[in-house]
């Protein structure tokens, strides 16, 4: 009978998602999917402006170490972010805006490759956001970009241009925030 006891608690918590990251009341997983590859977390903390801790990000790679941005910027690997809302100020129009800036400042201005699909990602913040959203921005290269919120898909890109560009929002030299950038790099 105790074998029997021991093999069902085996069972059951190696079927449980494991978590890879836990800051606060939020628990990011060990892995995700993009496409048939499964990504590893590489690194997360928290966005905070005025010191505000406005969301979790954490970078999903292909294997876990220290990155270089470039060479994360630059790949056209698959990989994720995953955004966990944690602040009831953040609304839709200030992520709209981060992200527009964000686009900006990862491009050097240089947006109007790709305008198309900037504004259709700021589509997707443009939805009222509530503590506990969560994110997810996942590519694979054979089926490009993807956008969900709350694991319901809300848009797909195409290209690595794009995914250059969404990517160095959080990880180009002017990111949306430093330390966030550094601990998603695993640095």
């Amino acid at each position: 009978m105790k074998r029997v006891i021991v093999i069902a608690l085996c069972l059951l918590f190696s079927s449980s998602p494991a978590i890879g990251f836990e800051l606060g009341d939020v628990s990011l997983p060990d892995t995700i999917a993009a496409g048939e590859k499964s990504l590893v977390l590489n690194g997360a903390g928290y966005r905070t402006k005025f010191f505000i801790k406005a969301y979790v990000g954490g970078l999903y790679l292909m294997e876990k170490k220290p990155h270089d941005q470039a060479a994360v910027i630059q790949s056209n690997d698959p990989m994720a972010i995953r955004l966990h809302i944690v602040s009831s100020l953040i609304t839709s129009q200030k992520m709209v805006d981060a992200v527009t800036e964000g686009f900006e400042n990862s491009t050097k201005g240089n947006t109007a490759s790709i305008r198309d699909r900037i504004d259709r990602m700021v589509e997707v913040f443009k939805e009222d956001i509530k503590v506990g959203d969560v994110y997810d921005l996942v590519y694979a290269p054979d089926t490009g970009m993807t956008a969900s919120k709350n694991g319901i898909l809300k848009e797909t890109f195409s290209g690595v241009e794009f995914k250059k560009a969404l990517f160095g929002i959080w990880l180009c030299d002017r990111p949306a925030d430093a330390d966030l950038k550094e601990k998603m790099l695993g640095n």
